[in-house]
């Protein structure tokens, strides 16, 4: 198994390659300080933005993504995420899970996980 992981300061791996895949961790709606971002289309776009930001420490791009998992505080948030799985992701769109949760870290209102292909 070929094994990449990159730390930032977490216990865990921001991003970590097994074979031909991408493991990206739960990225927050929060912004590069770490403060919850307001609002409903601004958080879904923080997550991304968040996760794309994890998914590049190891050379990954948006269109490697194979995977998403919603995480969010509020499930009527699911209109907005689906407008905006279709701006971002040309189809065939990789496979989406969305789950309602009752709280996440800092305040914020979504986060997503990714599994990706690896960019050899």
């Amino acid at each position: 198994m070929s094994l990449t992981t990159v730390s930032a300061h977490h216990p865990y791996s921001p991003a970590f390659v097994a074979g031909d895949l991408v493991f990206v961790s739960g990225a927050l709606s929060v912004d590069s300080e770490g403060v919850a971002v307001d609002g409903r289309d601004e958080a879904l776009d923080a997550a991304i933005d968040r996760m794309t930001d994890r998914l590049a420490v190891v050379g990954g791009k948006l269109e490697d993504v194979a995977k998403l998992t919603y995480y969010v505080t509020d499930l009527s948030l699911r209109e907005e995420a689906n407008r905006q799985f279709e701006r971002l992701f040309a189809e065939p769109r990789p496979a989406r899970t969305f789950v309602e949760v009752s709280a996440l870290p800092y305040g914020a209102t979504v986060e997503i996980d990714a599994i990706a292909t690896a960019t050899r």
